[in-house]
């Protein structure tokens, strides 16, 4: 049973967040006010290994939809705030933040789960629930995309090395509207219809958009969708910058299977729970269907520190470099690369001017664990 509550916490955060709004003034700060909390939870505490005992996808799934739906409940509640209240200039921005955050953590996550499931249903509410990220199409990119791209130069989540955070987030935020579009247009020039078919997803997701901002509108004018739309283009922002963490570096030969080294996992307590597993992240590229109360934390791999640390520490690219990144991928490319990905590696370590620790092929260690 503890199991199961422990991913209730993500709708303890929604809930701070709509306490804020219901109190008003600058107690509409109380949602982004669980960021720093977080991080410091994450920061404090070990590393969670644990194998969840879970067997009910019923009761697994409740919180879930809770942490995917509560975004849209969290900026009517800020429309409402702002219906009834004069905000002040750091109070209207103190709810773009909090939403801006929340829709991201856990709103994005348990979005991600949804949109995974087999079941209809739970992909129907996971791909619309996107809307509060000003997005509503990125589960097109992800499944048809990433899962194939993953570590390849063809994958937009997949930062070469020597990218900054400040290069790569507004090209994934761009990448991933845009790939979406054309790969939804295309499925429909292949049933022998117009790209722009009314069929197409973006039309529903404008609609939508459409009838949120009207209301809006009605509750706090032009300043509350101005603020809406803020967040939830933060929001999206902020989901781009954090999958710079998730495969920072790491290559794959195009065609070549993915393995669990392909990806970094983040195994923070907070970070588990509030995500759904999405930073437990490996088992996931081997059964992107897994449930994400069945994917096991494995020790095997290299682990980089709280997702949330390394967002702070990447904000400082030399920081971020020196510190996190370049030790991991020295140890990920003698350890667990293959000759065919050390050599991409290297290729990637001289374009980005760092050290050249492939100087001889001698230097590497006859074995390595590439089967993980």
């Amino acid at each position: 049973m503890k199991d199961y509550l422990k991913y209730y916490a993500a709708t303890v955060l929604i809930g701070i967040g709509l306490a804020g709004f219901w109190i008003g003034g600058d107690a509409v700060w109380f949602g982004f006010a669980t960021f720093p909390a977080v991080v410091l939870v994450d920061f404090l505490l070990p590393r969670d290994y644990s194998v969840r005992k879970m067997n009910s996808a019923f009761w697994a799934s409740i919180p879930v939809y809770l942490g995917g739906l509560g975004p849209i409940a969290l900026f009517l509640a800020f429309g409402w705030r702002m219906h009834v209240e004069a905000l002040s200039g750091m109070q209207l921005f103190g709810g773009v933040m909090s939403t801006a955050w929340l829709a991201l953590v856990p709103g994005i996550a348990a979005q991600h789960e949804l949109f995974h499931s087999r079941d209809s249903l739970a992909r129907f509410v996971g791909r619309y629930a996107q809307f509060t990220l000003f997005d509503g199409m990125r589960d097109i990119e992800h499944v048809i995309y990433h899962h194939i791209d993953v570590s390849t130069p063809h994958d937009l989540s997949t930062a070469p090395r020597g990218t900054s955070i400040y290069k790569f987030t507004p090209k994934a935020v761009w990448g991933t509207i845009s790939y979406a579009l054309k790969a939804e247009s295309m499925a429909l020039r292949k049933r022998g219809l117009s790209g722009w078919n009314w069929r197409h997803r973006a039309w529903k997701i404008v609609a939508i958009q459409i009838v949120f901002q009207s209301i809006i509108y009605a509750m706090a004018g032009l300043t509350g969708v101005l603020c809406v739309l803020s967040a939830m283009f933060i929001a999206k922002t902020w989901t781009e910058s954090f999958s710079y963490f998730q495969h920072y570096g790491q290559t794959r030969v195009p065609g070549t299977p993915v393995g669990r080294r392909h990806v970094w996992n983040h195994l923070g307590v907070a970070t588990r729970v509030l995500g759904f597993e999405l930073t437990n992240h490996a088992d996931h590229h081997m059964n992107s269907y897994a449930p994400y109360y069945k994917l096991i934390p494995h020790r095997e791999g290299i682990e980089l520190p709280s997702v949330f640390v390394c967002f702070l520490a990447a904000l400082i690219p030399p920081l971020w470099e020196a510190v996190i990144i370049k030790p991991a991928l020295k140890r990920w490319d003698m350890e667990f690369a293959t000759p065919g990905e050390r050599k991409l590696a290297r290729e990637q370590n001289l374009a980005a001017g760092w050290e050249d620790w492939f100087e001889t092929e001698q230097q590497w260690p006859s074995t390595q664990t590439v089967g993980c």
